[in-house]
């Protein structure tokens, strides 16, 4: 049976492809942790025009009228974080989850705080541009939080992908002292955030890395690669056995393992993970289960001479079926060679 249309894409992103390569959208995504060191994602329906039926980390398109001025497609800054890729993803987040990563202006460096009702009401307004996310946190006494976020890795979409996005991920670690249950509850249900009655998202929920991963291996969730891996990367420093409640303490040393972490370069080849870069390139079909191998290792076409790399140690496997992704896995990349080796060696016995 031939693999799916967007398996032979990964698998052919290798080759120049007959049309012309699509500019890759400026986006932006924020891995949200919780004060117990829980990560959110959203749900998403299964008519979006992106990642249908998946759940991703909250996050989206960047707005020239909403986050300042976005870096032209020759532009250097295009691929780099930089002021409108935090604003957006913020902004996104706000929008999406009801989430407002802002302070208060008073000096306190508490978070920003709003009433249900107009944390709502600003929510719908600023996604039907009605209303500009900046101008509205200012006007309630707040200041957007872009300082504490923490860049993780550039994803660009593989060429041969007729829709292509260039998306900083970040991370950002909510207070270990917010009890707010409004802005932090463990489910919260995402209103209608469009004028025509269209819904996006129906849910978002905070879980263990280990929780999602686990959903996603069981096929009970879609992941696609990039969620999968950074959680990937992230279940060891904050996974916590669901039986455990750690104290502060003990999740002030989660997050602090988690940014030494992100201080190194994980492959030794000199590039820390703030300015790793992804577009994924498929190496090959595995004869044992038809999973594609994706490596990380190269930036896309756009950053060929930039001496920005990704990942030269993992890859991912994958299944890519009509629903979405499955069979997701994270490996080392030499063992997996090593074993098509192997396999390719037997079959020739």
């Amino acid at each position: 049976m031939a693999p799916p249309a967007l398996q032979k894409q990964y698998m052919s992103s290798g080759t120049a492809p007959k049309k012309a390569i699509a500019e890759p959208r400026p986006s932006a995504s924020i891995l949200l942790i919780s004060p117990s060191n829980q990560i959110l994602l959203l749900h998403r329906v299964q008519t979006s025009s992106s990642f249908p039926s998946a759940h991703v980390f909250p996050g989206g398109n960047l707005s020239a009228s909403q986050d300042g001025e976005i870096p032209g497609p020759t532009d250097p800054r295009r691929h780099v974080d930089g002021p409108a890729y935090r604003l957006g993803a913020i902004r996104e987040c706000f929008e999406e989850s009801g989430i407002l990563l802002a302070r208060r202006d008073d000096g306190s460096g508490a978070l920003l705080e709003i009433p249900e009702e107009e944390r709502e009401r600003a929510r719908k307004d600023i996604h039907a541009g009605k209303l500009r996310f900046g101008d509205w946190v200012r006007s309630q006494g707040g200041v957007v939080d872009s300082d504490s976020l923490l860049p993780f890795t550039r994803w660009i979409t593989p060429t041969n992908i007729p829709k292509r996005f260039t998306t900083q991920m970040y991370i950002y670690f909510l207070p270990l002292t917010q009890t707010s249950a409004k802005n932090i509850s463990s489910e919260a249900v995402i209103p209608v955030p469009t004028s025509d009655g269209g819904v996006e998202h129906t849910a978002a929920l905070f879980a263990s890395c280990k929780e999602w991963l686990d959903q996603a291996t069981r096929n009970e969730i879609i992941l696609f690669p990039p969620q999968y891996y950074l959680m990937h990367l992230l279940s060891p420093f904050l996974d916590t056995p669901s039986s455990t409640s750690l104290s502060t303490e003990d999740l002030q040393k989660q997050r602090d393992a988690v940014l030494e972490f992100l201080n190194g370069d994980g492959d030794g080849k000199g590039v820390k993970w703030a300015d790793k870069v992804m577009s994924p390139t498929g190496l090959l079909i595995r004869k044992s289960d038809g999973r594609s191998v994706l490596a990380l290792d190269k930036p896309g076409p756009e950053l060929k001479d930039s001496g920005r790399r990704g990942d030269e140690k993992r890859v991912v496997l994958v299944k890519f079926r009509k629903e979405g992704p499955r069979s997701l896995e994270v490996r080392l990349r030499k063992d997996v060679l090593d074993e098509e080796k192997a396999v390719e060696k037997d079959s020739k016995l």
